[in-house]
This record gives C-alpha cells, sequence and structure tokens, in this order.
C-alpha cells in the first residue's frame, strides 16, 4: 500500500498492530521513545498518529497512566481504516458482522425504497444495474465489485433515509470486501443478476414486500457462496 503522507504511514503500522493484538486491550504501547525508534519517525509524528487512534476509539491516553489499548468494543467499526485493518486480520469474522448488518439493513431499506423512491433514485438502481450487466460480460467481470457496491448504495439512497444513505457510503470497504469473496464461486454472478433486477423492479412498480424478499434473497445467495469459499467457511 502507498501511503500519502507520514502520519498516514503511522496510523497504519499503529492500527494494524493493535487489531492483530500484537498489543492486548488494557496494556500499554512501548515507551515513546522506543515505539518512535523502532517504527522510523519522530515523537512528534508518533503522537499525531495516537492521536487519531484515540479519535477512533482505539487508545486512551491519561496521565501517568500512559498511552494503553482499548478493547474491541469501543472501536469504531465503521471507520474506514478500521474496517480495512479488520479485513486484512480477522476476515471471517468482518463477513459474518457484514452479513449480519446487511440482515438488519438492506430488507428494510428495500421495503422504505419501494415507498418513498422518485424518478430519480429509480435511475440510479437502473443504471447500476446496467453496469453490473455490462462488467459481467466482459473478460474478468472487471468493475463488477464496484457497481454492485453502487447499486446497493443507491438501494441505501432511496430509502429516503439519510442516516441509512450515510452508512452505505461508510461501510463500502466491507461490503466489497464480502462481494468479492461471494462472487469468486462459478456462476454467482451469473445468478444474482436477476435479484438485483427483481429488486429495482420491486422498487419501480411500489411493491415494498417484494422489494424486501429480494434484497433478503441477494444476502441469501452470497452468505452460501462466501461459506463455500476456500479458507472462510464456518466451522
Amino acid at each position: 500500500m502507498q501511503y500519502r503522507t507520514m502520519h498516514q504511514r503511522v496510523v497504519d503500522e499503529l492500527g494494524r498492530r493493535i487489531v492483530s493484538g500484537a498489543w492486548q486491550p488494557g496494556k500499554p504501547l512501548p515507551v515513546e521513545d522506543v515505539l518512535a525508534i523502532e517504527i522510523g519517525v519522530s515523537r512528534g509524528a508518533l503522537r499525531e498518529a495516537v492521536k487519531a487512534l484515540v479519535a477512533k476509539g482505539m487508545l486512551d491516553v491519561r496521565p501517568r497512566t500512559g498511552t494503553r489499548v482499548l478493547p474491541p468494543e469501543h472501536w469504531n467499526h465503521l471507520d474506514r481504516d478500521v474496517l480495512r485493518w479488520q479485513q486484512a486480520g480477522d476476515s471471517a469474522v468482518l463477513l459474518r458482522d457484514t452479513g449480519e448488518l446487511r440482515r438488519i439493513v438492506e430488507p428494510e431499506a428495500a421495503r422504505l425504497a419501494a415507498e418513498r423512491a422518485g424518478p430519480g433514485d429509480v435511475r440510479a438502481l437502473y443504471d447500476a444495474l446496467t453496469a453490473m450487466e455490462a462488467a459481467a460480460a466482459r473478460p474478468g467481470r472487471s468493475g463488477y465489485v464496484e457497481a454492485d457496491i453502487a447499486f446497493h448504495r443507491a438501494l441505501l439512497d432511496a430509502s429516503g433515509n439519510r442516516l441509512l444513505g450515510s452508512l452505505g457510503r461508510a461501510i463500502d470497504i466491507a461490503l466489497e470486501h464480502s462481494f468479492v469473496v461471494s462472487t469468486q464461486t462459478p456462476g454467482a454472478v451469473e445468478a444474482s443478476l436477476p435479484a438485483h433486477r427483481a429488486v429495482v423492479d420491486a422498487v419501480e412498480r411500489g411493491d415494498p414486500a417484494a422489494a424486501s424478499a429480494a434484497v433478503l434473497g441477494i444476502i441469501d445467495a452470497a452468505e452460501r457462496e462466501i461459506a463455500q469459499s476456500p479458507g472462510l467457511a464456518q466451522g
């Protein structure tokens, strides 16, 4: 991974160590001077990175007790960096959490979309579906996952709930990881396209029950594909 700034590199290094369990919750980080030398940065750069991780809920800095790692329940798990570190660390857990979140959110978002979507919302869904179909026909299916993410973000936007729309933008890294894994099985992409079209059709004709059921079917299929993916099957 290439970094635009030294700050990003240090934040990434510390964050990956925390997520990987190299530093256990409740334990202090190494002495500042030692850690700065180990990473190869100034103490000032290290302190700025620590501040960024405090904002993500991963570190706690207190006088006399030093800088300590906070338990995962304190972390901002919707933060893009935290999602990325989790993807590189415990992929199976991130996939499970993403699937559960989708089950909670997307069927209701589809129901709301069928009730509230305007012409622009339906157009955005059709555009994303068209992009998915075009990508599915290309060698290597280049761009398919990106189009799939755009479809599901458009669905959350079409719900008319601004918080759901923001959620879609916040978890796109988790969605990308899930979609990459779930489309690796031969035939998965081809089987998924009619289900996505069923969602758009239901939203366009204003059928909340059908829209919700169609999305749930997509999630069910994705979870089956993930379960069959080598190295990710749940015991």
